[in-house]
């Protein structure tokens, strides 16, 4: 089954017998779900190597003075390894499943059911979603074990970082598709913004460590309040103040993205 033979199926079945927005949205999520099991490379990327490549900072961490920071190796991967996932798992792979998907005209085919416009970016988002909230989750359990993490001093800033740059991510994603013109492309206008959050968001080099400019810079990229949420919410350190400036620039990014959103992303093919 082809992935528009997929999608109209879901649509089909949205119009006959689901009522609600929820429900309308797990139909399509379903549908979703099955198209990128077919995926080998989305699949391999979203799973694989945002577990791999924790071990590339845990190795980088053997040549910091991570106690001048007042970190640990454990407060130094896992948010890093929780920026991987939202990185890889969700980001990169929705751009190509929003890319993919208005290419083959499944996005056009859903508007014309009882779908609304958020309804099938967020269906078809949830899959990943799910993906990354459920990786972070056993990141976080392996760090315990392996890296000896102790339990987090505040967990509602690692949970509410964590939120953040769910929707955040997947609200980037829809923005970066609506100016990726094919499947193909949707390979590399990720990179961007990928490197500029692995190498400024103090995932691999913590901004403590980083000149007072540069940190200050650093921090308005969109993925550096949720590693500094996440780091925080493991620390205890993050003050009340600076918990806040977190959540507004997180918060900012995602209005941002969800306003370009609506202005720009296209729903059908680009020519």
């Amino acid at each position: 089954m082809s992935a528009t033979d997929t999608e109209a199926h879901a649509a089909r079945a949205t119009r006959s017998a689901v009522t609600t927005p929820m429900s309308r949205m797990t139909a399509l999520a379903r549908a979703e779900l099955i198209l990128l099991g077919r995926n080998k490379g989305t699949v391999f990327a979203a799973l694989f190597v945002p577990l791999v490549l924790p071990t590339s900072v845990w190795s980088a961490s053997k040549e910091m003075d991570l106690a001048e920071a007042g970190l640990t190796t454990g407060t130094l991967v896992l948010p890093a390894a929780v920026g991987f996932s939202l990185l890889f798992a969700v980001y990169s792979a929705l751009v190509g499943v929003f890319v993919v998907r208005r290419e083959e005209l499944v996005l056009k085919r859903l508007r014309t059911g009882e779908l609304r416009d958020a309804e099938i970016l967020g269906g078809s988002a949830l899959p990943s979603l799910l993906t990354g909230l459920v990786q972070s989750l056993l990141l976080a359990a392996g760090c315990f074990v392996l890296l000896d993490l102790s339990a987090p001093s505040a967990p509602h800033l690692a949970v509410l970082g964590l939120v953040l740059g769910l929707v955040m991510c997947a609200a980037l994603a829809a923005v970066t598709a609506s100016f990726t013109r094919t499947g193909e492309s949707a390979q590399v206008t990720p990179m961007p913004f990928m490197f500029a959050s692995m190498l400024g968001s103090g995932m691999f080099v913590p901004l403590e460590m980083f000149p007072d400019l540069a940190a200050s810079l650093c921090e308005l990229l969109p993925l550096t309040p949720v590693v500094t949420l996440v780091r925080g919410g493991w620390t205890g350190d993050l003050s009340a103040y600076e918990a806040l400036g977190a959540t507004a620039t997180a918060v900012a990014w995602t209005v941002v993205a969800v306003f370009a959103v609506q202005r720009r992303f296209r729903w059908e093919p680009r020519h």
